[in-house]
């Protein structure tokens, strides 16, 4: 028999630490689990300064931990793996050595391995991911793991939490889709545009020329603005180099950050997308922080931090201002203007009078990544005409122009 050393959490959050006599660690850690504790770390009487494996070379100043952030896909492993090595009974602290020593990014293990110091040293698990917080571990993540310590279920919430992550990165994925085939598509209707305007149609010129004939008016134009676009390149590349770093700098900008992305709630074709996805994140990240526990104010501030559109971020605090008052939730986002449609407010206002809240913006949420799903593939099937269509106007319109002398001078032969 040993003696082992433990610190755990109970079933209300509390720190707990004690000692108990076992023949192995892994009778120990069973034991200590029987007891209805949540195990932070355990080792055998005498190691307690024993470090581990992983130990502290790897943080030898090679990869600083300030600077260092971690990637979706790589929190979204460490969440999932964190979750099921909890779940199985595992000690907290062991759990992040194992995981941070099989990390790839040199920056997030560097970022693990001095919150492992920090945990050993008695911070809470909470409080050692704070101190990245949000460059590599988001808000909503550290106030659920918080939660989680305080309610004695870490496990659960982990669980929970990797969940969130997986959704959110699959809808992400999603507008991913919807955004990369007209992006590239639009960025190779213009460079072949650029392409004729430059080098290919300025040689006609000089043909029509030699022909003495009066042009039709779209060539005119069209020869016009190629001897621009070949002679006066300089003015028109600086005037789109100075437009997108203009523009670059507005979209900063409070007031402009706030009008473009009203703006891109009440696109013509992707306003509506880009508002079903601002429904779903509202309620998935909701949801998710009152199923953890985490007090409806502070969740209203963290959903409306996490918004990532200045309108709904608005709506959302104004929202906030309300319960805080003593108001219910769902009249200021029923009197938003055209933002939150009459489903989801009265969704939420049953939710508010039923006790049911968390329950129904899972099922706004999982409605609304549905619909996400459908406008995606409705758009995808809209964009490629669409773009075929653009593309067939700009180069046959040009094609068009180039030929209208032609068929001119042949319909003159032809009377002679």
């Amino acid at each position: 028999m040993a003696n082992f050393k433990y610190s755990a959490r109970d079933a209300s959050g509390n720190k707990v630490e004690g000692a108990i006599a076992a023949k192995t660690e892994q009778e120990a850690i069973a034991e200590v689990r029987k007891r209805g504790l949540s195990i932070l770390n355990i080792a055998a009487s005498g190691d307690g300064e024993k470090k581990s494996s992983f130990g502290g070379d790897l943080f030898s100043g090679k990869v600083s931990a300030k600077n260092a952030r971690a990637s979706e896909t790589d929190l979204i492993l460490f969440t999932r793996q964190l979750a099921t090595m909890v779940g199985a009974g595992i000690p907290l602290l062991e759990c992040m050595e194992i995981l941070a020593d099989q990390v790839d990014n040199q920056g997030f293990q560097a970022v693990l391995t001095e919150a492992i110091s920090d945990i050993r040293g008695g911070v809470d698990f909470s409080g050692a991911l704070e101190k990245f917080s949000p460059r590599t571990f988001p808000e909503i993540y550290v106030n659920m793991i918080k939660a989680g310590e305080v309610s004695g279920q870490l496990d659960e919430i982990l669980i929970r939490l990797a969940e969130y992550q997986e959704a959110a990165a699959a809808l992400k994925a999603k507008i991913k889709s919807a955004m990369t085939y007209p992006i590239i598509s639009l960025i190779m209707i213009f460079g072949i545009v650029i392409f004729l305007l430059v080098f290919i149609i300025p040689k006609f010129k000089s043909i029509f020329e030699s022909l003495n004939i009066d042009l039709p008016l779209p060539t005119v134009i069209l020869l016009a603005v190629a001897q621009f676009a070949s002679e006066e390149w300089m003015i028109w590349v600086s005037v789109l180099v100075a437009s997108v770093v203009s523009f670059s700098i507005y979209r900063k900008t409070p007031f402009g950050r706030r009008q473009l992305d009203w703006l891109s709630l009440h696109l013509p074709v992707f306003g509506p997308l880009f508002k079903k996805v601002a429904i779903s994140r509202f309620a998935r990240t909701f949801s998710t922080l009152i199923q953890s526990g985490v007090p409806i104010l502070g969740a209203l501030e963290i959903v409306a931090s996490t918004a990532g559109n200045k309108v709904i971020e608005a709506i959302v605090n104004e929202a906030s201002e309300s319960v805080r008052q003593g108001d219910n939730l769902a009249t200021p986002l029923a009197n938003s203007p055209g933002i939150f449609p009459p489903m989801v407010t009265k969704m939420i206002a049953i939710g508010e009078k039923s006790g049911a809240l968390e329950q129904l913006l899972q099922k706004i949420s999982e409605f609304y990544d549905q619909q996400v799903e459908t406008t995606v593939d409705q758009l995808t099937s809209l964009i490629e005409p669409l773009m075929i269509a653009t593309m067939g106007v700009l180069v046959g319109g040009m094609v068009l122009a180039i030929f209208l002398p032609i068929f001119k001078i042949q319909e003159a032969l032809q009377n002679t």
